[in-house]
């Protein structure tokens, strides 16, 4: 995946315009994805000592948005636009590879289960703090 500097860019790029967000019209529907994954990228990448790869198997069903190295463990990070916790791709990551805790960051309140934590959007740069807890 490739990703650019700053979410705003990214709209600007695009040609997204400012009413596209505010009215919630159907082609936001069809980017909001995007420009959460790259909201979710710039704040890994400004947690220090946080390396950041993305995964996908050799057939191509299977994809983790990201999969980021704390230096102590690997974790695997699926991103969802709004309220929907269905992240199939990170179940599958999960019993193939079976990381210590996934991460499903969402627009839901955090929630902690056996293997997964769902860590709101606007909490995602608290990522390493609770992957150590």
């Amino acid at each position: 995946k490739l990703f650019v500097v700053d979410v705003g860019l990214l709209g600007c790029m695009a040609g997204l315009r400012q009413r596209t967000l505010l009215d919630g019209n159907a082609l936001f529907v069809e980017f909001k994805g995007a420009l959460t994954e790259q909201y979710v990228c710039q704040q890994l990448k400004t947690i220090e000592d946080l390396e950041v790869y993305y995964y996908t198997n050799d057939r191509g069903s299977c994809e983790v948005d990201f999969v980021v190295d704390t230096g102590e463990q690997i974790v695997p990070v699926e991103v969802k636009a709004e309220v929907n916790l269905r992240a199939k791709s990170l179940k599958t990551y999960q019993e193939k590879f079976s990381p210590e805790v996934s991460i499903r960051t969402s627009m839901s309140d955090y929630k902690k289960e056996e293997w997964l934590v769902n860590l709101p959007l606007y909490a995602i740069d608290q990522l390493k703090a609770v992957t150590d807890a």
